[in-house]
């Protein structure tokens, strides 16, 4: 039975021929009238390293559905050459730098003022234009807000706001987009930058954790304070899906320049 995008159901893992199962990439290489694989020689392996692990961290398929299918034409013809790599390398770690971890250091007060100069920073294209002093101070500063918040937080309600704002920023998915960037693009700085961004993130929830679990006792507060995180961090998450999709977009439409959204 031949099956049209619209009729695909993403799924998380990857699936056996013949299984009307697809993952995101699965499913491009079937659109497209390619062998099985979630490796399809059509797309960009920088993008499909992505989309994979994305299609993967991702909770549900109605997720899935909704945030990845959309892609799938796209997809289709962006494999190029060593240089176009290389080039949508830079454009994932440009968008890590300038345009998720500034959206992770904005939960804290303390660390505005260095996210603001990260998102101010001009577009990264190589190695010289890594903003590595900024990025440590970010590091540095996002870890000790988390280590201050892990402190007054009880164990139990930190590990659920862990956990929520791990989630939220679904490292899953760019650790592969890091990957693929990681001949371009200094591993010191790539660290650093998932360092302060997964340090913010999980601040920001531990305190709103912590809040809502004030004086109350038992499972309930710590019930309470696993909702508390997740709702500390849903407006980024979903924020950062919606420039995510554009970035991807960016990367399979003809590479353009421009500051990421």
């Amino acid at each position: 039975m031949s099956l049209t995008i619209e009729k695909i159901t993403l799924k998380s893992g990857a699936h056996d021929p013949g299984s009307q199962q697809f993952c995101v990439m699965e499913a491009v290489a079937y659109i497209a009238g390619e062998p099985w694989s979630d490796h399809p020689e059509c797309v960009c392996p920088v993008i499909a390293a992505a989309l994979r692990n994305w299609n993967d961290s991702l909770k549900t398929d109605e997720e899935r559905d909704r945030l990845l299918k959309p892609l799938i034409p796209h997809l289709i013809g962006t494999r190029g050459t060593k240089d176009d790599e290389r080039r949508r390398s830079y454009m994932a770690v440009d968008w890590l730098i300038r345009v998720y971890t500034p959206k992770w250091l904005r939960l804290i007060p303390s660390l505005v003022e260095v996210a603001a100069k990260l998102e101010a920073w001009r577009e990264v294209k190589s190695d010289d234009d890594l903003p590595t002093d900024l990025i440590e101070e970010a590091r540095a500063k996002a870890a000790a807000a988390r280590a201050a918040a892990r402190a007054a937080a009880w164990d139990a309600a930190w590990d659920a706001a862990r956990a929520a704002a791990w989630d939220a920023a679904w490292a899953a998915a760019w650790a592969a987009a890091g990957d693929a960037a990681r001949a371009a693009a200094g591993d010191a700085a790539r660290a650093a930058a998932w360092d302060a961004a997964g340090a913010a993130a999980w601040a920001a929830a531990g305190d709103a954790a912590w809040a809502a679990a004030g004086d109350a006792a038992g499972d309930a507060a710590w019930a309470a304070a696993g909702d508390a995180a997740g709702a500390a961090v849903k407006k980024p998450k979903e924020e950062l899906q919606v420039s995510a999709i554009e970035l991807f977009r960016r990367m399979c439409d003809g590479l353009p320049e421009g500051v990421p959204q």
